[in-house]
């Protein structure tokens, strides 16, 4: 089965064609970063502006209209959380394509898209494989979906149907999700759009030069609690507390080490949060996925633990290229939850929830 997968949740433009759920068999993304990093984040407005603009190109480099009409067996599309004009942009064109084509649209939850990024077995470029994994994860599952606008835990059962419940949410950022305390924290110390791959860069540097530091200068926000509920707007303030107490001059070493500090803070809560909800679940595989998954310190840490304390579970992490938006893994999950709905009754839900 060969799915045309849409989406334009956020910043990105991007299609893909996905078989059986595993093998990628084209894709295609316009990315609009460099208009971003001028103006030090995205503008709503302005990103769907050139997602209008996008769309019809992105569509028509992934697949000819002959494939579209002879080989393609559903659309999917994201239709939410998101920006509502960006989801619109995408909506829109998949029912028109609907249409014409006469074509069954999958509607996709882009949270449960994030997830499905680790069942990607296979992708192909050029007729041969340039990534491959064994088997896909087994369930039952817990996953945790770290990004810009989301950090959250959940436990899986199986793939979700609309006839039972099979996601439990286990918990959430109240306030700041990971991603969003990257990019803040990145704009204080001087760092460019996007924030995460900055404090990345910068603390990976540092900490290359500057071997067995211990760093605990921010603090794990309620890492030592017994919830899986995540807050990180208190790392920003305790950021710029230290900079005004210390009057630090920020030199490109300064720089690295607040870098470091702060990514040490933030993955030591998420990996803590993810074995606490291993340890209460014993689950068959974790899933780590979104945007923050695809931080090294963040991997490295999930290995370092996993090795050590959780022998019955399989740890799973996509390829970097999967960690970020992308309509692989939009196509990869409406194969795996086929709710066929006409293209009348599909709609843009910006609030959506992962369930």
């Amino acid at each position: 089965m060969k799915i045309l997968g849409i989406e334009t949740s956020c910043d990105e433009t991007a299609c893909s064609v996905v078989e059986n759920g595993t093998r990628v068999l084209a894709e295609s993304v316009a990315s609009s970063q460099i208009m971003h990093a001028a103006t030090g984040g995205i503008i709503p407005e302005n990103a769907a502006r050139e997602q209008i603009k996008a769309i019809l190109p992105v569509i028509s480099r992934c697949v000819d209209t002959k494939f579209l009409k002879e080989e393609i067996d559903a659309i999917a599309v994201t239709i939410g959380p998101g920006l509502i004009g960006s989801l619109l942009v995408g909506v829109e064109t998949a029912k028109v394509l609907s249409y014409i084509y006469n074509k069954p649209i999958i509607p996709v939850n882009h949270l449960v898209g994030h997830i499905y990024s680790n069942f990607i077995l296979e992708e192909y470029q050029n007729g041969r494989i340039i990534t491959y994994k064994k088997n896909p994860p087994s369930f039952p599952i817990v996953a945790m979906i770290v990004s810009g606008g989301h950090t959250e835990l959940a436990y899986m059962t199986g793939h979700p149907s609309l006839k039972k419940s099979t996601i439990q949410v286990l918990g959430g950022t109240r306030d700041d999700a990971a991603g969003e305390a990257f990019d803040k924290t990145a704009r204080i110390l001087g760092l460019p759009y996007p924030g995460g791959v900055s404090i990345s860069k910068a603390s990976f540097k540092f900490r290359r030069n500057n071997p067995g530091i211990n760093y605990k200068l921010f603090p794990r926000p309620m890492i030592n609690e017994n919830n899986y509920d995540f807050s990180f707007s208190g790392l920003k303030t305790a950021v710029l507390n230290e900079i005004k107490k210390s009057k630090i001059s920020l030199s490109n070493s300064t720089i690295g080490r607040l870098a470091a500090e702060i990514e040490e803070a933030i993955t030591d809560v998420l990996v803590k949060k993810a074995l606490m909800a291993i340890e209460e679940f014993k689950p068959k595989s974790f899933l780590l996925s979104g945007g923050v998954s695809a931080n090294l310190r963040l991997r490295e840490k999930f290995g370092e633990n996993f090795e050590k304390h959780a022998l019955w579970t399989a740890l799973h992490v996509p390829v970097p290229k999967f960690c970020t938006d992308n309509a692989s893994f939009i196509a990869t999950a409406a194969y795996y939850n086929r709710t066929y709905v006409d293209w009348r009754n599909v709609k843009a839900l910006p609030q959506l929830g992962i369930r």
